[in-house]
């Protein structure tokens, strides 16, 4: 089956055939759907290959992530697919690990692949693989990292204004002792949400006793260490933010471990509202980060770089997304100690108020 039995099937030219399946200019809708259904009439799939040829595009976008196992991810993946589905764009996944190397291999991947654009959803990118896309001429976004520019756009994630509603809504139930684990503090990311929370602290005034501080890796293992230590350290936080929700769920699981209880003896507030926070018992109290206004944000500005007519690189955009607070069970006020004279002490058997 040939390009040109279609455009018989559709009485239009091959031209136009091709401009429909590659969306490279300007066709009625009319005439798109009677191409539409002698494609799928006379069960024909293009050669990717001769398309990439012919469109001088390979109509595959690059879309690397940090942590494949992080449920954050696959679902900014689907919503980012499903946008290219509609756009007739492929997407080449690629994981990093939170790993420099892996980071590096992923990119040369795509460059052999010749994408079209690539969104860089994590922070480990280096600069010299930024410079080697842009000198070839494929537009990238990114999620908080780097600067808009030609060739290059920003999604920027407000965590500023997240962190202070967690805090301002723990202060209202009366938290001050609020305790933060962060990420991997090697992660750009990571520091970015770590000073947030320093800023914040400092603005409320909040107890800032060191111990208080601890660092995760992102994972529910890193979790549930991080708040062990926290809890061997003495300090007795009231509340913890932290850095995402896998890292919530595991601070949760250590603070079970302790014979606490969740809210009742440590509040806890994560970060990014994947859909399995909401069946945590209790319920994951968290900072909800849309995955489909990123992912929207992010196709956007690759699709405007390579459809653009002109032949110099699209200045780059910036798209601000601000989380949104999602209150659930994890959160309540400060357990209130009874006074003294309330406390039943037993002494030689007998039980004394």
């Amino acid at each position: 089956m040939t390009i040109k039995a279609v455009a018989e099937l559709a009485h239009v030219s091959t031209a136009t055939v091709s401009r429909v399946m590659n969306g490279t200019a300007k066709v009625s809708p009319r005439t798109a759907e009677r191409v539409e259904r002698a494609i799928k009439s006379l069960n024909f799939y293009p050669d990717t290959n001769a398309r990439a040829l012919g469109s001088g595009r390979s109509n595959l976008f690059g879309l690397i992530i940090s942590d494949i196992t992080n449920p954050f991810f696959p679902e900014l993946v689907k919503a980012f697919e499903d946008i290219a589905v509609v756009h007739r764009q492929d997407v080449l996944i690629g994981n990093t690990n939170y790993d420099q190397e892996r980071m590096q291999i992923c990119a040369q991947r795509m460059l052999q692949r010749r994408v079209d654009g690539i969104a860089i959803m994590t922070s480990e990118m280096d600069d010299k693989l930024v410079k080697d896309f842009s000198q070839r001429g494929i537009p990238l976004v990114f999620l908080d990292a780097a600067t808009a520019g030609p060739g290059v756009s920003r999604v920027q994630i407000d965590y500023s204004a997240g962190i202070d509603d967690a805090v301002e809504h723990l202060i209202a139930f009366g938290h001050r002792r609020i305790a933060f684990i962060s990420g991997p503090l090697r992660l750009q990311s990571a520091q970015i949400r770590y000073k947030a929370f320093v800023e914040s602290a400092v603005h409320d005034h909040l107890d800032r006793d060191p111990r208080l501080m601890a660092e995760g890796n992102h994972r529910v293992d890193g979790g549930h260490d991080a708040m062990a230590r926290i809890l061997a350290s003495g300090v007795a936080p009231t509340a913890v933010l932290a850095s995402n929700d896998l890292t919530a769920m595991g601070a949760m699981g250590a603070i079970a471990e302790a014979g606490l209880r969740v809210p009742e003896d440590i509040s806890v507030i994560g970060y990014d509202d994947i859909q399995l926070s909401a069946f945590t018992m209790p319920p994951l109290t968290t900072l909800s980060l849309p995955r489909a206004d990123i992912a929207t944000a992010a196709f956007r500005a690759l699709w405007n770089a390579i459809t653009s007519d002109g032949k110099k690189p699209v200045t780059g955009t910036n798209c601000m997304v601000t989380p949104r607070l999602v209150v659930r069970g994890s959160t309540g006020p400060v357990k209130r100690q009874k006074p003294a004279k309330e406390v039943s002490v037993k002494r030689s058997g007998r039980e004394k108020k």
